[in-house]
Parts: structure tokens; sequence; C-alpha cells
């Protein structure tokens, strides 16, 4: 029972933070997956990959509970989502593979690294000056790729890199979220293919597993953040964002660190 409630807690909190602040719920989903599959004796040479497989898995119905209620508000430019998505494609299932290739002790530390560097970004409120337009569909298509590899790397739907780039390029900041978490839907689609096609021929894997896909987390995590998601988009209009995510960067900085401590 204790493992189903975690997996719900960890839903919540992932679809609030979809739709509140465009990061993908995966920056506090894979760590707590982390935690319960190592408390259920999982295979630990597989813990990490069943993390980020589970985790992109849940960001599909997450993505597409946020981008609803962020179109309902006119923030998402399909246009650039359609541009965006063939390189996020081919980045994405790129990224799994490369991803079946490493050990869990190099994932873990790509994992911890990239929550820092988030985490750094958000307590310092960086945000790259709109000076310029969306590169050319070459440029886009490049991004995609890059957004791709990344998000499959660390179980996210990519708004941690989507949304500065965004807003890079000229984007009103609430279009940038709005617009990324439309985008995360192919990187999950995408990245739950991969890391399923990937753990298919990986044998010792739990029961209830699909590749590097662990069902009984799928259902409990996507279900409750299927429910907050649109909650995080309507809390988006209304709260203090730059002190949320101060608050939300002092939790990664935790979780980054306690996963660097435990490679030690």
């Amino acid at each position: 029972m204790m493992e189903f409630v975690l997996y719900f807690a960890a839903g919540a909190v992932s679809g609030v933070l979809s739709g509140l602040l465009g990061v993908g719920g995966g920056t506090v989903i894979v760590p707590i997956l982390v935690f319960i599959f190592s408390s259920l004796s999982f295979p630990q040479h597989h813990i990490m990959h069943m993390a980020l497989g589970t985790s992109l898995a849940t960001i599909i119905l997450t993505s597409i509970s946020s981008a609803r209620a962020h179109h309902a508000k006119q923030n998402v430019n399909w246009q650039v989502v359609r541009q965006i998505a063939p390189g996020i494609i081919i980045g994405t299932l790129l990224g799994a593979v490369l991803a079946g290739q490493m050990n869990t002790f190099l994932l873990k530390s790509i994992f911890a690294v990239f929550v820092l560097l988030i985490a750094t970004q958000m307590i310092m409120n960086f945000t790259p000056a709109a000076h310029r337009q969306l590169p050319g569909k070459t440029g886009i298509a490049l991004m995609g790729g890059f957004i791709g590899v990344i998000s499959s790397l660390v179980g996210i739907g990519g708004g941690s890199v989507t949304v500065p780039f965004l807003i890079y390029c000229n984007f009103n900041a609430r279009y940038a979220i709005g617009t990324s978490a439309a985008v995360g839907l192919p990187i999950a689609i995408a990245g739950t293919a991969g890391f399923i096609i990937t753990g298919l021929a990986v044998g010792n894997l739990p029961p209830y597993s699909v590749g590097y896909l662990y069902l009984p987390a799928l259902a409990g995590i996507a279900i409750a953040s299927m429910l907050t998601a649109p909650l995080g988009a309507k809390l988006a209009h209304s709260l203090p964002v730059p002190v949320l995510k101060r608050l939300f960067a002092l939790l990664l900085y935790i979780v980054g660190l306690k996963m660097l401590w435990s490679l030690i």
C-alpha cells in the first residue's frame, strides 16, 4: 500500500509542476522511483533504466493534460510544436539507445549533475535575453534532437531545456511554458518506446515490466498527474512563480546532492 501511496504522491507533484513551471515532473519522479525500486530489491544495474523509462511513460498523460489546459488558455504555439517534433523524436530515441548502453552509476551521475544545473538556473533566476527569432528548419531540428537526447538520459519532458530556448527566441514566458508542455508529448512517446525496446532483450526484470517500463508505477503516477496538471496550469496565473521556482530549486539541490552522495 505504501508503494502506491508514493506513486500517487509523486504523480500529484509531477502534474502540478508540469502545469505550473513547465518543468517535467521527471526531476521528482525519477529519484522517487529509484528509492522505491531499491526498497523493492529490483536488480541494481537496471533500477535507473527502469526509473527513466517509467518516468517518460508517465509524462505521456501529464503532457496531454497540461497541454490541453494551456491550449484552452491559448498559450500553445502549435506551429512550433510541429516544427520541432521530428528532431525531438529522433533525438529521444537515440537518447534511449544510449541510456541502454550506460550503467546505473553513469546514468545517476548524469541525472544528478543535470538536476543541480537546473536548480542553479532557477535559484539565480537566469533566463536568456530575448533578442532573436526561431532558427530555420535545420536549427530547429538540431535543437529538437538535443532536447530529445537530454530528455531520454534524465527521464524528463524537456521543459527545463525547451522553456529557456523558446524564451531566448522571443517567446513570452507563458507561451514558452505552454508550448513546452505540448512538446513533452512526442518526447514522452518516443522515449517510452525507446526504453521498452531496449529493455525487451534484458532478462531478470521484475514482474509487470514491459522492457524498462514498470506498469504499477506508471498506473499510480499517471492517474494522479493527469488530475493535477490542469491545477498547475491554473495556478500559473495566480501564484508567485519566481518564489515557487526558488523553493523547487532547493528541493532539486537536495535531490541532486543525495544522488551524488549515494554514488560515493
